[in-house]
This record gives C-alpha cells, sequence and structure tokens, in this order.
C-alpha cells in the first residue's frame, strides 16, 4: 500500500483567509486539497521534466468533475497554456491557468497504471507503483473511489499528435523550477499524483519532488 508522504513548509493559514501554504510533494507520491473560490495553486517542477497528474471535481458536489472533452472542445486545442479554462462535466468552469512558463500541457495521455504499464512495457512492471495507485489512495480520503477517475490532466508531459494521430511521449518541454498558476472558479477539490513512471520519458525516467502553492484570493 501506498503512502502519500507530505512536507509542509508554510505556516500562514487560519479556518477563514489563506495567506499561503506551500507543501513539497516528493516523487512518485500523492497529494490533495480544497482550493477555495479565487484562490490560486501555483505547480512548481522543482527539477524539471516531471509531470504532475491532476484531477480536480467541484468540492461540494464531486460528481461535477473535470472533463477532457468539455476542456478540449472549448479551447480548441488538445493542449492547455495560459487562458486555458478547465471545464466539469457541465461545461461549467472548475479552474483558469492564468500563469504558465512552458507552455503546452497534456490533456490525452491518461494517467499510468498496472495494467497500462505490463501492457506497453511487459509483465516485470507489474508491480511497479503508478498514477492510477495514487489516485485511488488519495481520492479515498475524500469518499472517491474507482468510478471517480476520470481522463486527467497530465501538467509538464509532452505528448505530440502525429498527422496520423499517433501520440507520442517524449522528453518533457520544462525546467527546473517552471511553473504554472491555476485560479479556482469555485471550491475544488484538487487531486495529484506526482507521476512515479521511470519507463518511458515523462519523468526523464526518474521522478522528482514538485512543489504547491495555495494563495489567498487577491483582496
Amino acid at each position: 500500500m501506498t503512502t502519500s508522504t507530505k512536507t509542509s513548509t508554510s505556516t500562514k493559514t487560519n479556518t477563514s483567509t489563506r495567506t499561503s501554504t506551500e507543501t513539497v510533494v516528493p516523487a512518485r507520491a500523492a497529494w490533495s486539497a480544497v482550493i477555495r473560490t479565487g484562490e490560486t495553486l501555483t505547480i512548481t517542477d522543482l527539477h524539471g521534466n516531471q509531470a504532475v497528474d491532476f484531477l480536480v471535481y467541484d468540492a461540494h458536489d464531486t460528481s461535477v468533475r473535470y472533463s477532457a472533452p468539455d476542456t478540449v472542445h472549448a479551447q480548441g486545442s488538445l493542449f492547455l497554456t495560459t487562458g486555458s479554462v478547465l471545464l466539469s462535466n457541465e461545461h461549467t468552469p472548475l479552474m483558469t491557468v492564468t500563469a504558465d512558463e512552458v507552455g503546452r500541457h497534456d490533456t490525452v495521455g491518461g494517467a499510468c497504471s498496472k495494467e497500462s504499464n505490463t501492457l506497453r512495457y511487459g509483465h516485470h512492471t507489474w508491480s511497479q507503483h503508478a498514477c492510477v495507485d495514487n489516485f485511488l489512495a488519495e481520492g479515498a480520503r475524500h469518499g472517491l473511489g474507482k468510478r471517480d477517475l476520470v481522463s486527467n490532466i497530465n501538467w509538464y508531459m509532452n505528448v505530440p499528435v502525429e498527422q496520423d494521430g499517433t501520440l507520442g511521449i517524449v522528453d518533457g518541454l520544462s525546467a527546473p523550477g517552471r511553473k504554472l498558476t491555476l485560479r479556482a472558479e469555485r471550491d475544488v477539490l484538487v487531486l495529484v499524483s506526482n507521476c512515479p513512471q521511470i519507463n518511458n520519458p515523462c519523468n526523464g525516467f526518474d521522478p522528482t519532488a514538485v512543489r504547491m502553492t495555495i494563495t489567498g484570493a487577491a483582496g
């Protein structure tokens, strides 16, 4: 069983107004938090080339959750960057990307699992930890189960689409210290798997830590 180790590095919080909190999420670990309306979440790729698998739900009704088809259709692009709005299955906004130092993030590569690892890389990978394991373990803390997992976003993951529709997973576009920021358009629950994949280049074959910073709403 996998635990989601967390190291908190900030203390400026209270029950009414949050100033800022920072959490370093170790390599291969999971993380979750409720981000309130108007607050921002900044994800920092501390060492570069680290994929961050991401799901987001309405914090008060988790049946309303991120929808890849709605999001892709509305913006007319498979890739996310500054200005992209993460839409729900009700076609309502959950979060907006307000800043991005990389320029392109994946919506179609999905989350690695024991099953997909075995199919792609061989049966010897079955015992390797995967993003689906992280999502299930972290989601269970919020009453979510396997039926609640949907197609996820992969921040910092580089998945080009060829002319024939073939997808690739290649070296990332990020670098140490690069970050992106999302603003919550309603109270949302965010689940993160700091991807443990070691069989393709999405993490440079060496998963590393990332930092999550939640900042209070302006004004």
